[in-house]
């Protein structure tokens, strides 16, 4: 776990943690009035092939908190992630802050419910195990600022951005300009969906900052976690402001048809979809992450 140097506006600072291993940038937004403070997307680290979870990504963020003396009004998610498991949990348990998440929660819930067999006693698939969910262009506070939810489907169905002052926070949805896009052909995903997502973040001033959730650092360059609405508009490989929907969809569509499965998705969607939770032991008292055996015909 990396610490970036913490920005400082006028009104907040943003700090970002980046989990090496899982290529997440996760933040902490710090009200600089009242020391109140947001946890956006943080990791719960995991050992695929050991099975073993630990925290120290989270406690990387714990030790921020304390050390800045915070008090933390929420937990927010992006979304259901694939790729990492979320600590989001753990961080509840440790500062008693609600955990947030878009309404469409409750259909990638049902969708994996389905996939994982996962009975009605361990999962209701209603937005269950999250404190909190928001609609589109729903507002809330951080301490004294005010932050809106925007909707920004497509990539999954629950993906939405939080816009905090003039800092926008999307998630998988824009990756750095040299990164373009998020893959689209996770169930609930759709290429179509996640051009007007854009185009809605592309409506935003152009000074608007952006913060990206993954960098996988294409070509071995340092990496990078903030843009703008103007560098995307403009750089963005898979979709400029003069690019035509059916253009990004066939890109879109394309791109992920080369796509492996990606490394976590398993445990990941498993914990995810209960707000970073663990599935609830067995009678040994062992929790279990399923995996659909998928057998192919002689």
């Amino acid at each position: 776990m990396s610490i970036a140097k913490p920005e400082h506006q006028p009104d907040l600072t943003i700090e970002m943690f980046f989990d090496t291993d899982s290529s997440t940038c996760s933040y902490v937004v710090v009200d600089n009035q009242t020391k109140r403070a947001a946890i956006i997307d943080p990791v719960l680290n995991y050992d695929a092939a050991a099975g073993a979870v630990s925290t120290e990504a989270a406690d990387a963020i714990l030790h921020y908190i304390e050390q800045q003396q915070l008090s933390v009004d929420w937990i927010l998610e992006t979304h259901a992630h694939a790729d990492h498991l979320s600590a989001a949990d753990y961080l509840k348990a440790k500062t008693a802050a609600p955990i947030a998440i878009g309404e469409g929660i409750k259909q990638v819930q049902q969708t994996f419910k389905f996939i994982f067999n996962i009975n009605d006693t361990e999962l209701q698939a209603k937005g269950d195990y999250f404190d909190k969910l928001f609609g589109d262009n729903e507002h809330f506070m951080i301490g004294s600022i005010k932050a809106q939810v925007i909707n920004t489907p497509g990539h999954t169905n629950d993906s939405i951005s939080y816009l905090i002052g003039d800092n926008l926070f999307v998630g998988d949805s824009l990756f750095m300009p040299d990164g373009g896009t998020a893959r689209c052909d996770f169930p609930g995903g759709d290429a179509h969906v996640l051009y007007q997502s854009i185009q809605r973040i592309y409506q935003l001033p152009d000074a608007t900052n952006i913060y990206i959730c993954h960098d996988y650092q294409p070509e071995g360059r340092p990496l990078r976690y903030k843009t703008s609405v103007a560098e995307q508009k403009q750089q963005n490989i898979h979709v400029k402001a003069n690019t035509a929907e059916q253009e990004f969809v066939q890109k879109r569509q394309a791109r992920d048809k080369t796509l492996a499965v990606p490394r976590l998705i398993y445990p990941a969607v498993q914990v995810n979809i209960r707000g970073g939770q663990l599935p609830s032991a067995a009678e040994n008292g062992v929790s279990y992450i399923k995996i659909p055996l998928k057998v192919s015909a002689e």
